[in-house]
């Protein structure tokens, strides 16, 4: 896929039960107003539906919102789904509430990068698409 022709598509997933979704919607409307392609689950989201929907959708990057401190059981379990389906090369992103150390460990297991609750919309955006630069085409 050439990404200067092609549009960046995004999953934006909430898992687990975190009942919170402004942010992820402010996230989501942000991506859209920059011309990504964004799916937005919904909340209560398992790991396993998000990437099914996130395979099947062809996306480039998965964003995952957390805000309720199971960041360190959902994205290494997000990761090992993507690694069994041969999707590695879909972007893990997180988002939410998470302390620093915790960041360092996610970094280190694959999330490509943590985006915290205070990240300003035009950052995330910026981040998104340098991401995708990156990785370069699939």
């Amino acid at each position: 896929m050439n990404h200067d022709k092609q549009m960046i598509r995004v999953l934006i997933a909430k898992v687990g039960l975190d009942g919170h979704d402004r942010g992820v919607k402010i996230v989501a409307r942000c991506l859209r107003d920059a011309g990504m392609d964004v799916i937005y689950t919904g909340l209560h989201r398992s790991p396993e539906e998000v990437v099914t929907a996130a395979v099947q959708e062809d996306v480039d990057v998965l964003g995952v919102s957390l805000l309720s401190g199971a960041h360190m059981t959902i994205f290494p379990a997000l990761l090992k789904l993507l690694r069994e389906r041969k999707a590695e090369d879909i972007i893990v992103l997180g988002g939410g509430v998470m302390p620093d150390e915790d960041v360092v460990k996610l970094k280190e297991m694959g999330v490509k990068e943590v985006l915290l609750q205070d990240t300003p919309p035009e950052q995330i955006v910026t981040t998104v698409r340098r991401l995708v630069a990156e990785r370069g085409p699939r």
